[in-house]
């Protein structure tokens, strides 16, 4: 019911008590035996199967299809010649232009997991449809 409505529920992880506690602990405990959701598994060591609570990570899918990466550099080289586009003046375009070019650069996630070049090319693309949206000017 919560997806139809285009919001993700992650119940009981939507407490904001809880993510503002999360977000202040430190990496050490976070982390805790050395992986990722340390902390988490083993709080629910116990309630859980231990067949979740030792499974590996399992990350969104990544869009891998070459027609995605071709549709967004097209979108964000119209971004980038726009001279109406608020992130006109703020990007760096050889920079940008250097990612279309030479996506495989991009070895190491940008940010999270999954942000490499497609998910870059996509963020700037968002980035700038909400500034529009929102009436957004930057001033230099």
């Amino acid at each position: 019911m919560s997806m139809y409505n285009g919001l993700e529920v992650r119940v009981p992880f939507c407490d904001y008590r809880i993510v503002d506690y999360a977000f202040n602990l430190p990496w050490s405990i976070k982390a805790f035996g050395g992986r990722e959701k340390g902390i988490v598994r083993e709080a629910f060591r116990g309630i859980l199967p231990d067949s979740i609570i030792e499974r590996k990570k399992s990350p969104y899918p990544k869009t891998h299809n070459p027609l995605y990466f071709e549709l967004c550099a097209g979108k964000v080289r119209e971004i980038l010649n726009d001279t109406n586009s608020p992130l006109y003046e703020i990007l760096d375009k050889d920079g940008v232009e250097e990612i279309i070019q030479h996506p495989e650069k991009i070895s190491s996630p940008w940010y999270g997991q999954l942000m490499r070049a497609p998910q870059i090319l996509a963020y700037i693309i968002q980035l700038d449809h909400w500034f529009r949206k929102n009436s957004v000017s930057i001033v230099i």
